[in-house]
């Protein structure tokens, strides 16, 4: 599933969860994965308004715990219990873009950096609720149109700053942006660093069938234009099987297992539609691991950036080549009341690893009897809801 972001009057988390919801994201579940992070003292709820003639979806985090401020590590720590793990994943990211970004800027620690106004209740809720809305439409790629700027300065917890924020312009690195008339901050932190986490991309919209579209309407209140943002939510347009993607390579002897795991984690959170390991042997006999990612090439330099940082090495190659992909499209099953996510192709399907292993350790269940439970509900066409994918190895 595709959704497109037009980002009208700029883009806040808030904003973003709320068009996401108006698009048809299950608010129930959106709560039950920000719940899972065990943080207490909010309520999320959502109200229909109309903003200069034009209704919409505005969220509201109700605080009975007024922490504003938490080390960064704290909120990493409260990511990583949001479920399912899809959900988790996108959210970590989300923090930890926020958090290296606040440490390059102030010269701290990634992990000690204190999160001032970002380290609230209601940031934790919109990373994840956005992170949740995102999953449970099937969203699997991300284009935003470019971004507008406001101008002046904001008060934030170190005195007046410029406006856009200096951690706003640093999570935007890459992306598409414009000018605007608009006085004040357009685009906040957490808007960049979801757009950031999720590896969007900027233009118009793509070739996709168009579904639902969602208005999220902000706080502040403009004079002369409604203050929101619109997602629009379709399915990719057939396309040829064949694309041209890049290789990108790296040999490496001097780095554990436990390292590349997390690049590969890393890398395919960050967009990449691959990634994998080869074992090899270099000079002097010494063992070693040949890393391998799969991507578009508009991500080339992002999945570059990232390899390069996480693993130490001096050098990357790149591969050019040309992919061929079948059509595939995903079902849910439901299993107890557990969603299970089914994926078909031509000639087999399987269930979503991630989702049987939730559903496994929520029955108390063998991980291979819920994926048997959820291939016999699918063979018999138990369908709760369907859509189409356009990624593929």
């Amino acid at each position: 599933m595709i959704c497109w972001i037009n980002p009208f009057t700029g883009l806040a988390g808030d904003m973003l969860l709320a068009a996401l919801i108006d698009a048809g994201a299950p608010l129930d579940r959106i709560r039950s994965a920000v719940a899972a992070t065990g943080l207490t003292g909010w309520e999320l709820t959502a109200e229909r308004v109309t903003d200069h003639g034009l209704a919409a979806t505005r969220v509201h985090v109700e605080v009975t715990d007024p922490h504003t401020e938490r080390r960064a590590a704290e909120v990493l720590e409260l990511a990583t219990r949001a479920a399912p793990q899809p959900v988790a994943a996108l959210a970590v990211a989300a923090v930890t873009a926020i958090a290296e970004v606040e440490a390059r800027l102030h010269d701290a620690d990634p992990a000690d950096v204190h999160l001032h106004e970002l380290g609230g209740h209601d940031t934790l809720v919109d990373i994840v609720g956005t992170a949740a809305a995102l999953h449970f439409l099937g969203v699997t790629d991300v284009v935003s149109a470019p971004l507008p700027l406001g101008r002046g300065r904001i008060d934030a917890a170190h005195g007046l700053l410029p406006c856009p924020a200096p951690a706003t312009l640093a999570l935007l690195a890459g992306a598409a942006v414009t000018g605007s008339d608009l006085p004040g901050e357009t685009v906040t932190p957490t808007g960049a660093a979801l757009l950031h986490a999720t590896g969007a991309r900027y233009g118009p919209p793509p070739p996709m069938t168009l579904g639902a579209t969602g208005y999220g309407a902000g706080t502040r209140r403009l004079p002369d234009r409604p203050n929101i943002v619109s997602v629009s939510l379709g399915s990719p347009l057939a396309r040829t099987p064949d694309e041209d993607v890049v290789v990108l390579e790296t040999n490496l002897d001097d780095v554990t297992g436990e390292l590349l795991g997390h690049v590969i984690t890393r890398a395919l959170e960050a967009g990449a539609l691959d990634a994998w390991t080869t074992p090899a042997v270099m000079k002097k006999g010494r063992p070693a691991q040949i890393l391998h990612l799969l991507v578009h090439p508009h991500r080339e330099r992002r999945l570059r950036d990232l390899v390069l940082a996480e693993t130490g090495a001096l050098g990357i190659r790149r591969v050019g080549a040309t992919r061929t992909t079948l059509p595939r499209a995903f079902e849910t099953v439901e299993i107890d009341g557990h969603p299970v996510r089914v994926k078909h192709g031509p000639y087999a399907a399987k269930p979503e690893h991630d989702d049987v292993a939730a559903a496994a350790a929520a029955l108390g269940r063998p991980l291979r009897a819920v994926a048997a439970d959820a291939l016999r509900l699918s063979r018999a066409g138990t369908m709760t809801t369907s859509q189409e994918e356009d990624r593929g190895h």
